[in-house]
């Protein structure tokens, strides 16, 4: 199984980071919602495309766990049966885990396929799990860093349904967020393991200690952003989208702080880079991660000083989601040495 372990774990984090991106795309387009209960979508394992689907109808039949809305709530099927003239309570049982009663049909399929991307995600996540048994006699790191990595993936499917349950409460996205920041830093650490090659390179503490900080703060910077989000969703729910050039007019501090801390990011990569460039062999990552901080910068100016223009704030998300990758990534190509 030794064979497919690294095919299998590398398309496992490119299926990670495809959620990641479809994650921001719910984020973007205020989706988070487009499916009230989980796993299903409103009681069906294929969501409805129309809102009739979600009414209640006379001589219908209904299977149980079905959702309908009625008089602005949820209401769910306790058993299969078909309906009569009249609505009868007695089939129906109110959905108590919140009072969100909205069907949109764009938000509901772009959440389900955030959904299915996970599912997928799971699938081959558990998959390069079974394969990484083949190193547990010779590298038992590989197969505890691949099963962790299952443990975090189930972990973060419950979180997922809290965050839907808490109605998008902005703690429990930001916890989503990190998790999965944390299941690409895991998967990362497998990979590694699974790896034969030595890395050679010559030792500079204070260019590890620069590494080390520029991905702490990363860290930050990605859970500062999701607050900053939190108030862009807030304000465009007070003003409309027709407003989105004074969104940003009265910001809060950490709006002020996330600005700042970029510069920190910045700066402390471009000390990584000129650094490199005196080494006598160059670490090819620090190319990549100079040009993911330079994407991620401008598509923060872009979202400034030109109003949220469409895709601008998934994509932010995206490229400081890679840049973390790459930093780790060489970060434990370092330690290895």
């Amino acid at each position: 199984m030794q064979k497919y372990y690294i095919k299998t774990a590398k398309t496992a984090l490119i299926l990670v980071y495809l959620v990641i991106i479809a994650g921001a795309l719910v984020r973007m387009t205020g989706s988070g919602m487009g499916c009230p209960d989980w796993p299903k979508c409103f009681g069906y394992y294929i969501p409805p495309t129309d809102i009739k689907q979600l009414l209640w109808q006379p001589q219908h039949q209904y299977l149980e766990n079905q959702v309908i809305i009625k008089d602005e709530k949820l209401y769910v099927a306790v058993g299969n049966f078909k309906t009569q003239t009249t609505f009868d309570p007695t089939q129906w049982r109110p959905y108590t885990k919140h009072d969100y009663a909205i069907f949109n049909a764009k938000h509901t399929w772009i959440e389900y396929l955030n959904r299915l991307a996970g599912a997928l995600a799971g699938i081959v996540v558990f998959l390069m799990a079974v394969c990484s048994f083949g190193f547990w006699k010779t590298n038992k790191k590989v197969t505890i860093w691949s099963w962790i990595t299952v443990i975090l993936m189930g972990f973060q499917g419950w979180l997922g349904a809290k965050v839907v349950y808490s109605v998008l409460n902005p703690i429990k996205i930001t916890l989503h967020t990190f998790v999965a920041l944390l299941i690409v830093a895991v998967m990362l650490s497998a990979i590694d393991a699974a790896k034969k090659q030595v890395f050679q390179h010559e030792n500079n503490i204070l260019f590890n200690k620069i590494l080390i900080l520029s991905i702490f703060l990363t860290l930050i910077q990605i859970i500062l952003g999701t607050q900053v989000r939190q108030f862009v969703d807030d304000q465009i729910k007070m003003l409309g989208y027709d407003q989105m050039h004074i969104i940003l007019e009265h910001p809060t501090i950490t709006f002020y702080i996330h600005r700042t801390l970029s510069m920190l990011v910045l700066f402390s990569t471009i000390y990584l880079y000129i650094q490199n460039k005196s080494f006598a062999v160059q670490l090819k990552l620090v190319n990549w991660i100079m040009l993911a901080v330079v994407f991620e910068a401008l598509s923060g100016i872009i979202i400034t000083y030109l109003h949220f223009p469409f895709a601008s704030q998934p994509i932010h998300l995206v490229f400081a989601s890679v840049l973390f990758g790459l930093q780790y990534q060489l970060a434990i190509q370092l330690i290895k040495k």
